[in-house]
């Protein structure tokens, strides 16, 4: 079963392959960016945890425990980009040359650009998570429904956070949104119906702008519908400080396998 594949890699590492299941398989984790916040003189997604990998490399095995091992992932790199190419060998990447000047708009309007018809899940670089967030989200991916995954247990006013409309869509969604109802995790999927109105609108944005401000002029001019999806019940922590690194390994190092962890990862 899924969840006991998921106990299995949180206790012992990267799990065995598993068998692909019945949904979309391409997935674009956003690492381009220098992550000057953390304060670490390497990429963000290379930080080691206490279980002795990195974060790129938990969100890697944690997306083939519950895909199977043959989803196709795509890492937009930048910064230091031959570094995590050389960290994660097996997954494709796509190149943002302007990551010093751009954000995650732009890494994923390039990310999008080249993946083949159909949805695309994606991940910030830096997020934490449980595995069984991506099984709350299995239903929505073989619906091929656009989501964006949401902690309603936590508003803080740094975070991204939402609001919806009269029928439960999303209605706003930016780090400036007042009275929301919780924030934004960093694990989305646009649908095949969406993604080319997604991409016009990321095309669109600022150099400077998250990918969210697509999201909201897509909703706002083009209709585009979007579900809250919750998955407050299991844990997902998006490391921007160091206090954001410490919460992630007190929530997963103790069921996981710890291992020596590098000071400076390769």
């Amino acid at each position: 079963m899924l969840a006991d594949r998921a106990t299995t890699a949180e206790l012992t590492g990267p799990a065995p392959a598993a068998p692909a299941l019945d949904v979309p398989d391409q997935v674009v984790i956003l690492a381009a960016g220098m992550g000057t916040r953390l304060g670490r003189p390497w990429p963000k997604p290379l930080t080691p945890l206490h279980d002795g990998r990195s974060i790129l490399q938990r969100q890697l095995d944690n997306l083939r425990a519950v895909f199977g091992s043959s989803v196709d992932i795509t890492v937009v790199v930048g910064f230091e980009a031959e570094r995590v190419m050389r960290a994660v060998p097996d997954v494709r990447f796509a190149y943002n040359p302007d990551y010093r000047v751009t954000n995650t708009s732009q890494s994923l309007l390039r990310a999008l650009r080249a993946t083949r018809d159909g949805g695309v899940l994606w991940l910030n670089g830096d997020v934490v998570f449980d595995p069984a967030v991506l099984e709350t989200a299995l239903l929505a991916l073989r619906a091929d429904e656009s989501f964006v995954c949401v902690d309603t247990s936590t508003v803080a006013d740094e975070e991204v956070k939402y609001t919806v409309d009269a029928e439960g869509w999303i209605a706003e969604l930016s780090k400036t949104v007042v009275g929301g109802l919780g924030e934004a995790v960093g694990i989305n999927h646009v649908c095949a119906a969406d993604k080319q109105v997604l991409v016009e609108h990321l095309a669109t944005c600022a150099e400077q702008d998250y990918f969210e401000r697509g999201i909201e002029t897509a909703i706002a001019s083009a209709g585009l519908r979007i579900r809250p999806l919750d998955i407050s019940a299991y844990a997902a922590v998006e490391v921007d400080f160091e206090a954001d690194l410490e919460r992630a390994n007190a929530l997963f190092a103790e069921r996981s396998h710890l291992q020596p962890v590098s000071d400076d990862p390769a």
